[in-house]
């Protein structure tokens, strides 16, 4: 006779504890519930989802189906294919004029890799490492589940989303071993000026023992002339930076999930340790997609950011003729960042209302951290014409 297995008699599985330390990252629950609404039959406009609305462009891709095509179907070496490392290098030298060895090149399967990677090494009960806020949730995230304290780098408004060195330098204890960075900046598109990171080199001579990431995803999409500083391009403190960068913005390459870290040479062989014991390795025609990408022509990256600073110019002039918004101008990325206090809305229902009720998906600042009370973010990798709607929308479910 069949036995019928009652569910609800199924005691939960027990977790480690740090489970419950570990966050998540709201625009992907944001992009599913637009995609249920969508299926619902719902216009839905996307600004949240932060992803280039471009194709890869297509000599990348040709590069992939010919290494597949080519027999590349196996293993490859923990940290990449040597090919690849060299690209990164030559690449680096190229736009931030750093010479370094393609041995200090770490191949992994996306940016949060190297998040989770540095988190692991450096963090642990009684260490405190600094991140930004509002900033990419996933920092944050990683830092609580590997035991350390988190503590936050206010980006301020008034500083346009940059952050102060004094005040980056003052919040360093005896018990900070790592800083993260990020310049241009998700959510808020702040970029940081020369002159800042040029006080925060100066100042950590004085804290040998902090260790500094820099995430500089979005080192390419900068804005009215700015130019990206790289924490590499410090000799006196290259010995301790780790930078985190990669293809998923610059290529419009998000799913092809590819990207690299440069680690100190006493460093990389245990974050290599980490990726074998974590994936293996990238699969190896992704990595020669990497290649193509890299020294082949760059017309599609320019043409990219070209039409990312048209919306930049488009959506800010918009989200201010909303009443109760106000937007400072983002110097890079392809985030608008809104202060919506004006509305008199709690920034969560605001997010849940122009979802449901306008059909416009954004993420709510909160989502962030906690400086992001009263704010929203707008991804502006989308159409002109769609962020013009949206707009629209807004405007008029906000006067009715």
């Amino acid at each position: 006779m069949a036995t019928t297995l009652d569910a609800t008699a199924i005691d939960a599985p027990t977790l480690a504890a740090r489970m419950s330390t570990l966050g998540t990252e709201t625009a992907f629950e944001v992009l599913a519930r637009a995609g249920q609404l969508a299926a619902q039959g719902k216009d839905i406009i996307n600004l949240g989802i932060g992803q280039p609305d471009f194709r890869t462009p297509d000599h990348i891709v040709e590069a992939a189906c010919k290494a597949l095509r080519d027999g590349h179907h196996g293993y490859t070496p923990a940290a990449g294919i040597p090919a690849l490392r060299e690209a990164v290098a030559a690449d680096i030298q190229r736009r931030h004029g750093v010479g370094i060895d393609p041995g200090q090149v770490l191949i992994v399967p996306g940016g949060k890799v190297t998040m989770f990677f540095v988190a692991m090494l450096y963090g642990e009960p009684g260490v405190e490492i600094m991140y930004p806020n509002p900033g990419f949730p996933i920092y944050e995230s990683v830092i609580r589940f590997s035991g350390a304290t988190p503590v936050p780098i206010p980006l301020l408004e008034e500083n346009g989303f940059a952050f102060s060195a004094e005040d980056v330098l003052s919040r360093i204890t005896p018990k900070t071993r790592l800083i993260m960075l990020n310049s241009p900046a998700n959510p808020t598109g702040g970029a940081v000026p020369k002159e800042e990171m040029d006080k925060l080199v100066k100042g950590l001579l004085d804290h040998p023992t902090v260790t500094i990431m820099s995430d500089e995803i979005y080192g390419q999409m900068l804005y009215d002339g700015r130019q990206h500083v790289s924490m590499l391009s410090y000799p006196e403190i290259r010995d301790r930076v780790i930078l985190l960068d990669g293809w998923s913005k610059t290529y419009a390459m998000t799913g092809w999930r590819l990207g690299y870290s440069v680690w100190p040479k006493a460093v990389l062989p245990h974050a290599e340790k980490l990726a074998v014991n974590c994936h293996s390795c990238v699969n190896a025609a992704t990595q020669y997609a990497g290649i193509a990408a890299l020294t082949g022509p760059q017309d599609a990256v320019h043409a990219m950011v070209k039409a990312f600073d048209e919306r930049r110019r488009v959506i800010v002039s918009e989200l201010n003729q909303i009443p109760g918004f106000r937007c400072v101008e983002p110097g890079g990325a392809f985030y608008a960042f809104p202060n919506v206090e004006g509305t008199g809305i709690a920034t969560k229902q605001l997010q849940t209302r122009l979802l449901e009720e306008a059909g416009v998906a954004v993420i709510a600042g909160t989502s962030f951290g906690k400086y992001g009370e009263g704010y929203l973010r707008f991804s502006y990798a989308n159409s002109t014409e769609n962020i013009r709607e949206a707009m629209a929308r807004i405007r008029r479910l906000l006067s009715a």
